[in-house]
């Protein structure tokens, strides 16, 4: 009976097994099986499973899975593991990573132990105050494309009672996340792949966001590529100066950073924790 060894790691919240192919020579990881390893009540439990393979010219390639088994978006916080799984595997050099994802190229660096720098590529579509139907009214929001679709909104700009319009929402600890994510992620407006969703509330500076995340479907702790569409749209609406910080659902903070050149978002990069939490081996042969 075939064995899948595995790690299990989180960034900022953000959990995954890794499947080193080294290890696992001949895997063949179907979207079912993938869907079975990532159910937290009947297997390991993950927001997504990351493949790590070695690729000549570049320090590795990944290969990203949502917990439904789907594929096809970056995924930051995943890369940021993928990083630092890659410089305890030793296949960083001077802790400097240049990867495939997705059939994208990308980088970073591991600047400190747990502390992981990924580079993302340029947004491919920012798009300003907007209007969604949903709750039963007309939501102000955001859109950016930082290699996964975000919806971006302010929770003060969300009725809680539709018809009562002095009752918006003022604490992003309360705030539905679920059910509200939820309808935006399936409305019509984001047909046929659907978006994230993120909501956030800007205080002193900092950006506190909450995401339903597509693929999970459900709020996650953190979402690396939602915190870079969140920063970039609150450089525009809130005068947010780079680098922006944030702090995910889960607690831990991260950081966009990035510069504007003739209104191009240039060296943008998303910088946290990346932890290994535990490694283990399961057999294959209950997922198939």
């Amino acid at each position: 009976m075939q064995k899948i060894f595995f790690k299990k790691m989180s960034g900022a919240g953000n959990d995954f097994i890794i499947v080193d192919m080294n290890q696992n020579p001949g895997l063949i990881l179907t979207s079912e099986k993938i869907k079975s390893l990532c159910n937290r009540r009947n297997g390991i439990g993950a927001d997504g499973l990351i493949t790590i393979e070695d690729l000549a010219d570049y320090s590795y390639k990944m290969m990203y899975y949502n917990a439904d088994g789907s594929t096809g978006s970056l995924c930051g916080n995943g890369a940021r593991c993928s990083i630092w799984f890659a410089e305890k595997t030793s296949r960083l050099k001077n802790g400097l990573a240049k990867f495939i994802s997705n059939d994208a190229e990308y980088s970073g660096e591991v600047l400190d132990d747990e502390l992981i720098k990924f580079n993302l590529n340029s947004p491919k579509q920012i798009k300003y105050n907007f209007k969604i139907k949903a709750s039963g009214q007309l939501i102000t929001s955001n859109f950016a494309d930082t290699g996964s679709p975000h919806v971006v909104i302010k929770i003060s700009d969300i009725l809680k009672d539709a018809v009562n319009p002095k009752s918006y929402f003022q604490n992003i600890k309360d705030f539905p996340v679920f059910d509200l994510g939820k309808e935006i992620r399936y409305c019509n407006d984001f047909k046929p792949g659907g978006t994230n969703v993120n909501f956030i509330d800007v205080i002193d500076n900092v950006i506190h966001i909450r995401t339903y995340e597509r693929g999970v479907e459900d709020e996650t702790l953190a979402c690396g590529t939602g915190s870079v569409a969140a920063a970039l749209i609150c450089y525009v609406t809130d005068n947010l100066k780079p680098p922006i910080k944030l702090k995910t659902f889960g607690g831990d903070y991260l950081t966009v950073n990035f510069e504007v050149e003739n209104q191009k978002v240039k060296k943008l990069s998303l910088t946290g924790p990346a932890k290994i939490i535990f490694e283990g081996s399961i057999d294959e042969k209950l997922f198939i």
